[in-house]
């Protein structure tokens, strides 16, 4: 580990680099253990080399965001976590087009859209993630994807090279892309959007802001929904109906309001939320014959 540790200081200042980091601080779930190593580059330079230092070295290593999509083992993570966030979170207005970092909060791209009267990213106003996490996940809500509005996305391969990707080679479909089957690293996107009245954005905004409020269980930490839509059904009332709403592991608790989502009530730990995972899934798959899949990523090892 120290000649890791000695490696990562050639390329990383120190201030960036923390070890035996709790990853309840960077999970929305605010659950987990500790990562190894959490590192925190400022640009795409320090990015690449990282990624190119722990894949020659095969060493184990994940890229997150804002951690709104991850349950990490209450064992934590052995290897290095490595953090695109606040570094790669510029946001650049250019007529129609919004440029964002992979770590710009989509809230904070949505408010730019707005302040420069821009519609098509009213949906994802209250996606509680970064541009790059949505990118991975073709994050959507209230009938709009990501899919609708990118227009171009710069990634770096596993072997750090910086690749720029248009919609259509981003194999954009319900909750995926290649970015995660070609293990690629998003660092910039192109949003395309059109010209619009801002009030009239803004109060879309509040209107889907205000449903959200309405809906779903926003006082608790959680990864927002926990299973993908099954086709023709909708994960929150197969979980309903089989009799599972306010059901709880521990401090993991099937939200009432949504049923949809798994909650974290103040002191679940991921080892609860797990084994809610896999309660609800054999309920509902033997009262309804339905296989709910996660939407959520597990890293590090669960029983």
């Amino acid at each position: 580990m120290n000649s890791i540790i000695d490696t990562i200081k050639r390329i990383l200042p120190e201030d960036r680099i923390l070890i035996n980091e709790s990853m309840k601080a960077h999970t929305t779930f605010r659950t987990g253990g500790t990562a190894d190593l959490f590192l925190m580059p400022e640009n795409a330079d320090q990015l690449s080399e990282l990624i190119r230092f722990f894949r020659e070295e095969e060493e184990e290593y994940f890229i997150i965001g804002n951690g709104s999509n991850l349950l990490v083992s209450d064992r934590g993570y052995r290897g290095a976590i490595i953090a695109v966030t606040e570094a790669f979170s510029d946001i650049e207005v250019s007529g129609t087009e919004i440029h964002a970092g992979a770590g710009a909060l989509l809230s904070r791209i949505a408010d730019a859209a707005r302040k420069n009267s821009l519609t098509g990213f009213e949906f994802a106003s209250g996606i509680p993630g970064t541009a790059g996490g949505a990118m991975v996940m073709n994050a959507g809500a209230y009938g709009g994807e990501m899919k609708d509005v990118v227009k171009l996305v710069e990634v770096l391969t596993p072997d750090g090279e910086r690749v720029t990707f248009s919609n259509s080679e981003m194999g954009f479909g319900y909750r995926k892309s290649i970015v995660r089957k070609e293990g690629l690293t998003v660092l910039k996107i192109v949003f395309s959007l059109s010209p619009g009245n801002s009030e009239e954005i803004g109060a879309k905004m509040e209107e889907l802001s205000a449903k959200r409020r309405e809906k779903q269980p926003l006082e608790f930490p959680s990864a927002g929904s926990t299973f993908k839509r099954p086709e023709g059904h909708f994960a929150g009332k197969l979980i309903m109906d089989a009799g599972l709403s306010g059901f709880s592991v521990g401090g993991a608790f099937v939200s009432e309001k949504h049923c949809g989502f798994i909650i974290n009530k103040g002191n679940a730990t991921s080892n609860d939320v797990y084994r809610l995972i896999k309660k609800i899934q054999s309920v509902v798959k033997e009262g309804s014959g339905v296989e709910l899949e996660p939407e959520i990523m597990l890293i590090g090892e669960f029983e």
